[in-house]
């Protein structure tokens, strides 16, 4: 990293920035895109929660055997979660930003556990 280059929790903000707003595209240009995606059956909505929880539990497992920066790093994550410029607080932003905690919090404990 050099002098002029930005610190690295605005570097995680911005990256967050980014993925909120889905690139930059508007609502209108997000909808359109969507319009001709079709519902996900059951099944597909099954084997997503499967893969959601595979997938948690191997960041638990990765962060547990990280170092304490990375884990730290993560609960940063937690705190600039946020709506986007003009929006309200939405009860699912505040959910992520509590199980990204529960999550380092769980790594902890498996790290407690295997020392």
């Amino acid at each position: 990293m050099t002098d002029t280059d930005p610190p690295p929790h605005e570097l995680r903000h911005r990256a967050l920035s980014r993925w909120d707003d889905e690139g930059g595209a508007s609502a209108d240009v997000a909808d359109e895109a969507h319009k001709d995606v079709p519902d996900m059956t059951n099944a597909e909505l099954v084997l997503l929660r499967v893969r959601v929880i595979a997938l948690e539990n191997l960041l638990i497992a990765v962060l547990a055997e990280g170092t304490d920066g990375q884990r730290t790093t993560a609960l940063e994550m937690a705190e600039v979660i946020s709506p986007r410029e003009g929006f309200t607080q939405h009860p699912l932003t505040i959910r992520a930003a509590q199980h990204i905690s529960n999550l380092v919090e769980r790594a902890n404990r498996v790290r407690t556990a295997q020392s």
